[in-house]
């Protein structure tokens, strides 16, 4: 199959960028952008390769946004064809990527091509915030630039990250919000001893025990119409020294909560501690903050891909603020409408990841849609 959409996602699939490498996908990425007309500019930060580009003087600014590095492959001899091959069987691309997210960012580029086309002076502005720092840690690419373009007070009206947000078939699904992500390492400290003598110890893990059951049992929010109820989950406990005649000194608990618009992490932390008080134990918090919850209702942006959705694939789609965390994160703190928009996420970070030719050539319409709906004059 051939269409520049398709050619470009081979070729950034046969780049092995696994985070934080970025490898040579945004050196290729520019080479095309700025073709066109867009100014470039290569933020590295750390080991982490990031690159700011934009197209036009004045206006608001579109950007598209998203990630050229991909998580490790896994066991090559499980997979059906070598992951950082791209291969074509039927109407399947195959590869570390295709889906998340390098048929996004192929799609992305052939459609500002396209677009720049038809419309070589375009209102507004039109910008790339590609990072290889997505996959990792993400300390070094999405939140840096977003950082480095406040200082410059540089804002972003609208934007699209091309995560794979769709379920069943591209656009039936937009993730138009996220949830916020608040993660705790708790630490409880008893008293060791000889499990024959209890009462010279203190066993942390009886005593957390009742105050981690009434977390687990808390209602911490209801939701809310865009938003589920917040969750709380504990992913790790540890405790002990593997000796089956010691009492433990101390218990070790992660845990972490997903929460939604209804509450801030200082709420959660507050109410969280006043619990682990109220039965009498002696621990201490180290808090993360992983991202803020962020949601976009309604909009300029919304309607632009909605109606993109509906002309290209015959479909009401759904806006959801289900999954994980995005780099929308970042972003949407600085009053942006932030969507995410991409391809079918089934086999995302799996073996074997896929995705349909077809339709990444249809994401590629539906982006160019966008761009006209929000900067060509009606």
């Amino acid at each position: 199959m051939t269409h520049p959409t398709i050619e470009l996602a081979c070729k950034l699939i046969e780049e092995k960028s696994v985070t934080p490498e970025d490898a040579l996908c945004q050196p290729m990425m520019i080479e095309r952008l700025e073709a066109i007309g867009f100014k470039v500019e290569r933020l590295r930060f750390g080991d982490v390769d990031n690159f700011w580009a934009v197209r036009g003087d004045s206006g608001p600014l579109f950007a598209f946004a998203g990630h050229t590095d991909v998580v490790p492959s896994g066991k090559e001899a499980e997979w059906q064809h070598p992951p950082f091959k791209a291969t074509i069987e039927g109407d399947l691309l195959y590869g570390r990527g295709a889906a998340d997210m390098k048929g996004s960012l192929a799609a992305m580029v052939t459609a500002c091509e396209e677009f720049v086309s038809q419309h070589p002076d375009h209102q507004g502005r039109i910008a790339f915030l590609i990072t290889s720092d997505e996959e990792g840690i993400a300390i070094n690419g999405t939140v840096k630039v977003v950082e480095w373009l406040e200082a410059r007070n540089e804002k972003i009206t609208w934007c699209l990250v091309g995560e794979p947000s769709s379920t069943n078939t591209v656009g039936d699904v937009v993730k138009n919000g996220r949830r916020g992500s608040l993660g705790c390492e708790l630490r409880v400290i008893g008293k060791q001893g000889h499990v024959a003598y209890p009462h010279l110890a203190s066993n942390p893990v009886h005593l957390a025990a009742p105050a981690l059951a009434e977390l687990a049992q808390e209602v911490w929010d209801e939701g809310n119409a865009f938003f589920p109820a917040t969750s709380f989950q504990i992913s790790n406990i540890q405790a002990g020294t593997g000796a089956t005649n010691v009492i433990p000194g101390d218990l070790k608990v992660v845990f972490n909560f997903r929460f939604s618009t209804e509450l801030s992490a200082e709420e959660l932390q507050k109410r969280c501690e006043n619990i682990l008080r109220k039965h009498g134990l002696n621990f201490e918090c180290k808090w993360h903050l992983s991202g803020q919850p962020f949601l976009t209702a309604k909009g300029e942006l919304v309607a632009a891909a909605q109606k993109a959705i509906r002309d290209h694939c015959a479909l009401e789609t759904e806006l959801s603020t289900a999954g994980g965390t995005s780099d929308g994160r970042f972003i949407a703190p600085t009053g942006a409408q932030v969507l995410e928009l991409g391809p079918v996420n089934a086999t995302i970070h799996q073996v074997n990841e896929h995705t349909s030719c077809e339709e990444l050539i249809r994401l590629h319409n539906i982006y160019t849609s966008v761009l006209h709906n929000l900067l060509v004059a009606k």
